[in-house]
């Protein structure tokens, strides 16, 4: 850190995340670099513009730009990450800390970790909650690794709002990814059934009935249901979903999810399994998993 304790940060990848992290944080001391910036010569002049319009430092590449630095927030987009670690490691100082806020698999965040351990940094897996607006440096971040302590005083002392999750670097990572199947799933579906539902002209009828239809049950307990549901009615809702299939192909909808329900439901259901006497989602899952394992020996 520098003699008044302020530390020196640097953002690579200037996009929502990137902006949003120096426009929470309010200073005007951040370097900051992107990709685009060496983009073609149109895209390189807007993100120019975006980045003096956020008054922050610009670098002319990775290294350069996190040479001497304290902290280094990696902001870029999720096929990118690698290739940011790769370039920063060549400049990062000896007890930087490397900020990997990227929406990565954990084995992706493991293998950044390896370059900038190598490199003589502190790798901190972070996982970003929710979405950078409208909480923008507030935002709800996991952060894990061995360097997740010191690095979570760091990010406090921005005014940021760090959690700790014990483990290795890729626990936070595993929590954001599986979490996205569902969060990023649900958007699919609603794409899916919403197109559909507005073609047909029966979007308000749809509407109506899932929300008399919502519970209030948490995830787990909603989870737990629905795993005896699929093993007890699984064949009989393939065939269902099959014919749902059928409707939205005859309205030019693809049916992209719904391919996937029928193999989970058919796949499920063939289990021969009865739930109704096995209580809470682990004990079902359990059971579900120790029957496909016996399927796979079969």
């Amino acid at each position: 850190m520098t003699q008044q304790n302020t530390p020196k940060i640097a953002v690579i990848g200037f996009g929502e995340a990137g902006s949003c992290l120096c426009q929470g944080w309010g200073r005007i001391d951040v370097r900051a670099f992107d990709i685009k910036q060496i983009s073609d010569s149109d895209i390189a002049a807007d993100k120019t513009r975006q980045m003096q319009d956020a008054g922050v430092i610009i670098g002319d590449d990775a290294a350069s730009t996190v040479h001497e630095v304290d902290m280094i927030f990696s902001t870029v987009t999720a096929d990118q990450a690698h290739a940011a670690a790769r370039a920063v490691a060549a400049g990062i100082g000896q007890g930087a800390y490397f900020f990997d806020l990227n929406s990565c698999a954990p084995s992706t965040k493991q293998k950044n970790a390896a370059i900038i351990t190598e490199a003589g940094g502190h790798y901190v897996d972070v996982a970003v909650m929710a979405t950078i607006t409208p909480k923008y440096h507030q935002t709800a971040m996991l952060v894990a690794g061995e360097h997740a302590e010191a690095a979570i005083a760091l990010m406090l002392a921005l005014d940021m709002k760090p959690v700790h999750v014990p483990g290795p670097v890729g626990r936070a990572s595993t929590i954001k990814m599986i979490r996205s199947v569902l969060v990023k799933g649900i958007e699919a579906l609603t794409a899916e059934c919403f197109s559909a539902a507005t073609i047909a002209g029966v979007a308000d009828e749809v509407a109506a009935s899932l929300d008399a239809s919502q519970t209030k049950d948490g995830w787990k307990d909603q989870a737990a249901y629905n795993m005896e549901r699929m093993t007890t009615h699984g064949i009989r809702r393939a065939a269902e979903m099959r014919e749902v299939a059928i409707t939205l192909a005859d309205l030019n909808i693809a049916g992209r999810m719904t391919a996937g329900t029928i193999a989970w439901q058919d796949q499920l259901g063939n289990l021969g399994l009865s739930l109704l006497d096995t209580e809470g989602l682990e004990p079902r899952l359990n059971a579900i998993h120790t029957a496909l394992d016996a399927q796979k020996g079969d």
